[in-house]
């Protein structure tokens, strides 16, 4: 399907500069593009490409001023990676829907599914479950007793939501993600063993929010673990008992979370970042990436790196030293050198 410059400014509600006719069938990189494709900029890195690209059209921001002529029609737009977003949503909104109940799932007479349900090949409906309406369950995903799932959810092959679970409207979960497996939960015994400790709580996922390929949410000792709306986390993320999860909270992959800490809203996870357990993090705040973060953050919007955290200005500055540690080393060799002889000579007067 082809659009004009001109129909995609009107959907972003962007400006074009230069052939509002030149027409876009697909999407490349900047760095790659072919004509009759639409790219983006918006990370400055890749602003040199801009002069170079072979897409017909490019996404940019309104504040974008261009050093020399550009060959490609621009559009100009508040935010071309939201810009960018909001097209291939469209893109694949257009992708076509499955439907129907494989004959190979099972399915209990005791659960409900909603009006256009999908349920694929190989999938498990256990008693007491309730799917929402167009609810999209992909083969081998496995739905435990008395779970809920609520309406336009979407579990992608192989996920597995353990018995009384609650997922909200609008979510998605990746291949291998499982909800509500028992939490890290053991008490020393006197012969030196580790007896378990019954995880009997849930977990409990909020509406819009999108799990990662093979990210686990452990249930709740007693309680719920929670993830709250808006909430998104990459593939490989652990999440322990009791943990709660702030709205619109980010995290990419290899995160970590120890049980009972609770992650303030709009707070942002690099990757293989981690928090210990029982720690309250303030809202807005953002952790590099392998942040090991050992206590709770009180004062939000603040940024943190290293391990044990500091803040990121903080870091910086000890990281001018630090990284200069051998060479340091190396000179303080050579003074103790210096003043061993210093004092050779002066015990010989």
């Amino acid at each position: 399907m082809e659009f004009s410059a001109q129909q995609i400014a009107e959907y972003l509600k962007g400006k074009v500069v230069g052939d509002p006719n030149v027409k876009v069938s697909n999407l490349s990189k900047i760095e790659e593009g072919t004509p009759g494709t639409l790219t983006f900029l918006s990370n400055p890195k890749y602003t040199e490409y801009i002069y170079k690209t072979k897409a017909s059209v490019v996404l940019v921001n309104n504040d974008f001023v261009p050093d020399k002529e550009i060959s490609a029609t621009l559009i100009r737009v508040e935010n071309s990676y939201a810009a960018l977003a909001s097209l291939l949503s469209l893109v694949d909104s257009m992708n076509p829907r499955k439907t129907g109940i494989s004959s190979s799932a099972v399915i209990s007479a005791k659960a409900k599914l909603g009006e256009n349900a999908y349920v694929g090949a190989y999938s498990v409906i256990e008693d007491g479950a309730k799917i929402g309406k167009n609810a999209s369950i992909y083969p081998q995903v496995y739905v435990g007793d008395n779970v809920t799932i609520g309406d336009n959810v979407t579990l992608y092959p192989g996920v597995k939501i353990y018995k009384e679970c609650v997922i909200g409207n609008n979510c998605t979960l990746h291949a291998g993600s499982v909800v509500g497996s028992e939490g890290f939960g053991f008490a020393p015994e006197a012969d030196g063993t580790y007896g378990k400790i019954p995880q009997i709580g849930n977990a409990v996922i909020e509406d819009n929010v999108e799990i990662g390929a093979n990210t686990t949410i452990d249930r709740a000792t007693m309680g719920s673990t929670i993830v709250r709306k808006g909430a998104k986390l990459d593939n490989l993320v652990q999440i322990a008992h009791n943990v709660e999860i702030g709205e619109n909270t980010v995290m990419a992959a290899l995160s970590g979370i120890a049980g009972s800490t609770k992650i303030g809203k709009h707070c942002m996870f690099g990757g293989q970042s981690g928090v210990v357990g029982h720690c309250t993090i303030a809202d807005g705040s953002m952790f590099a990436a392998q942040t090991g973060v050992i206590g709770s953050i009180r004062v939000p919007n603040q940024g943190f790196q290293g391990s044990p955290h500091l803040l990121a200005s903080e870091y910086m500055k000890s990281y001018v030293y630090f990284k200069r540690l051998p060479e340091m080393r190396a000179q303080m060799n050579e003074m103790r050198k210096e003043i061993d002889e210093l004092k050779s000579l002066l015990e010989k007067k």
